[in-house]
């Protein structure tokens, strides 16, 4: 069972635990949280054989989406890997917000950046991927945990980006040692690029907030980034 669905079901358990321990004091009838919790273990049941998974994850990012802090953490964590990408030069395709875009464009999870990553691809199909090519992705992937960390002092997504890497990397030999090691050497990498270009990166946020499209936000980096120089 996915996480997400092992989600619903904790979910659903704490409601009934709760309308147990409550539904006497409101007078609310035990037919009402069991037909509750039978329909979210139903809803994860589908979700997880049918969805696989992603109709829970967008439930569950609809219900943390009501709190500010994190729409504010998932843009600034994702302009953190759409900058970095721009200046490491791998065309950035599209970016969603959440996981309702996720889906309606036909990608798994909560979304996120979309990479051009075709020569990533042909490289490790061919087992001779070049040093420059894993580490301009490996800085990518660790930029949205650098720009999480660097507006909020600490990162709660980024998990499945450190699982992307630790893959690449064990894919391509590295020992688990290595692979943190180069972890923390692009987080380092990372961390530098987004302060160097901190006025770009915070335009760039700005019109990630208004959903501006891919060109556009192009556009406020090479307009700020020549600001800079």
């Amino acid at each position: 069972m996915s996480q997400t669905a092992l989600n619903l079901v904790a979910i659903s358990i704490f409601l009934m635990t709760l309308s147990v321990l409550l539904g006497p004091l409101i007078h609310l009838s035990p037919a009402v949280p069991a037909l509750a919790t039978f329909a979210i273990l139903g809803i994860a049941t589908f979700d997880n054989f049918s969805l696989q998974g992603q109709g829970g994850t967008i439930i569950l990012d609809w219900i943390a989406s009501f709190s500010p802090e994190h729409r504010d953490r998932i843009i600034h964590h994702e302009a953190g890997h759409f900058l970095t990408a721009h200046l490491l030069d791998i065309p950035v395709t599209g970016y969603t917000l959440s996981a309702w875009e996720a889906w309606k464009q036909g990608q798994p999870g909560q979304g996120g950046v979309s990479f051009d990553d075709g020569e990533l691809a042909t490289q490790l199909e061919r087992g001779t991927i070049s040093a420059q090519i894993i580490d301009r992705y490996c800085t990518i992937w660790m930029a949205g945990i650098v720009a999480e960390t660097l507006v909020f002092n600490q990162a709660e997504g980024g998990a499945d980006d450190k699982t992307k890497l630790a893959g690449v990397l064990a894919g391509l030999g590295f020992s688990e040692s290595d692979s943190l090691q180069k972890q923390r050497f692009h987080l380092l990498q990372a961390k530098n690029l987004l302060q160097e270009n901190w006025s770009s990166y915070e335009a760039l946020v700005k019109s990630m907030q208004q959903r501006a499209s891919v060109s556009d936000c192009q556009g406020v980096i090479e307009k700020f980034s020549a600001c800079n120089q």
